[in-house]
């Protein structure tokens, strides 16, 4: 029999963690695991399962999983998130050059962003192929979010060490057609260098469900009104300000309330704000474990994904696919060529509203409560799309056949 090909899956965060990045590069190891020999390296939990002590190796759905030694303090803390980058990386570092091999296949995640840097370097010193999946592409989320310059000698320091990171890796993957121009643009528009491939809905996880049976709505007294959720991080790359404006302008609206679920760095302004402005239809609850989806993305009639200016090409909301799944519109705040704005109006299934338009997403807002028979409509369409064009199955096999041709 034919030895099965090696594949090195490289990430800080792998099985049990269930946050995004986690999540998609455990599942997409088990996937390549049925035409591959497949490994994972990656450190210990420090997110979604911080406190959990995980074997040093195990066996886990086919992938030989190897955990480095890392420091697990307080990620929230900048200082204690940078000591666990550092020990991270290093102990990484160490043990891909201890275990690859020459014609191995290390696949990579663009987080945390020293990563694919390091296990690049890896790679050229044992003459393994280094294959790049971008979540994000640094500096420009950086820029994006107003935390550099492009006319610092970070930003632009960064800026040459993600080309070379993009020109000397043997492929790349981007997660939507915006991402896969920034990116080629980078690399002198060397299309062939790279392939999209999005992520997935978990279709056989997140069904509709009707309002009246969602558990949430009904402990928080709002089944009967018109829910516009917020599900996920509340960070520095996404718009609140414009929402929050709008949110002023509903909050004497009988019929209409707004729901956060999540954490990030403008949670705590846009709490403060709207106990200054006195708006009492809304709701704010933290963060939620992966496997409870079912339940809180059905708890709304509409469900926002917004990004700030100039996040075009820079990452693309993975729940959005999950959104689909659980058959819901959405109302995209941020510009109409993401890839969110894209499949939004290809598909019909939701509004494009440009950054910084309040009075845009109150208009939206009002006519998606006057006009339900719609909204179930584009739901329809986006459950359809959730378990065919988005489905694990679909998009698995596209990595799986990548994978075959390298």
């Amino acid at each position: 029999m034919e030895k099965k090909k090696k594949i090195w899956v490289i990430s800080e965060l792998y099985y049990p963690e269930e946050t995004s990045t986690g999540h998609y590069m455990t599942k997409i190891a088990e996937g390549l695991s049925s035409e591959f020999e497949v490994k994972a390296l990656c450190a210990q939990p420090n997110y979604s399962k911080r406190g959990l002590r995980a074997p040093k190796r195990e066996k886990h759905n086919g992938v030989d999983i190897f955990r480095c030694y890392s420091t697990t303090l307080d990620k929230n803390k900048l200082l204690q998130r940078v000591i666990n980058l550092l020990t991270i990386c290093f102990s990484i570092f160490l043990n891909a050059l201890r275990y690859l091999r020459s014609n191995d296949i290390v696949f990579v995640v663009t987080n945390p962003p020293l990563l694919p840097y390091i296990i690049l370097i890896a790679c050229k010193l044992r003459s393994a192929k280094c294959i790049v999946r971008v979540d994000d592409v640094y500096p420009d989320v950086l820029y994006a979010a107003g935390l550099l310059k492009k006319t610092s000698l970070a930003y632009k320091t960064l800026d040459w060490l993600t080309k070379q990171l993009y020109i000397r890796s043997n492929h790349i993957i981007t997660l939507g057609r915006d991402m896969n121009e920034l990116v080629s643009r980078k690399i002198l528009n060397r299309y062939e260098h790279i392939s999209i491939i999005t992520n997935w809905a978990d279709s056989d996880l997140i069904n509709p469900m009707p309002k009246e049976q969602n558990a949430l709505l009904s402990e928080l007294g709002i089944t009967n009104k018109f829910v516009v959720l917020w599900a996920g991080n509340m960070g520095y790359p996404h718009e609140v300000k414009s929402l929050f404006e709008a949110m002023i302008y509903f909050k004497d609206h009988p019929n209409i309330h707004f729901l956060f679920i999540g954490s990030g760095s403008k949670r705590a302004w846009l709490e403060a704000r709207t106990k200054q402005e006195n708006i009492r239809n809304v709701s704010f609850l933290g963060n939620r474990p992966r496997n409870d989806q079912q339940n809180f993305l059905n708890a709304c009639d509409i469900a926002i994904s917004s990004l700030v200016k100039g996040m075009v090409g820079i990452s693309v909301p993975s729940r959005m696919y999950n959104i689909m799944a659980a058959g819901k519109p959405i109302l995209s705040i941020g510009e109409d060529s993401s890839e969110l704005g894209l499949v939004i109006k290809e598909e019909g299934i939701g509004w494009v509203v440009p950054p910084d338009n309040p009075k845009e997403i109150v208009r939206v807002i009002l006519y998606a409560n006057e006009n339900r028979n719609l909204l179930l409509e584009m739901g329809k369409h986006a459950r359809f799309l959730a378990e065919t064009k988005y489905s694990a199955k679909n998009i698995i096999n596209k990595y799986i056949e990548l994978f075959k041709a390298l």
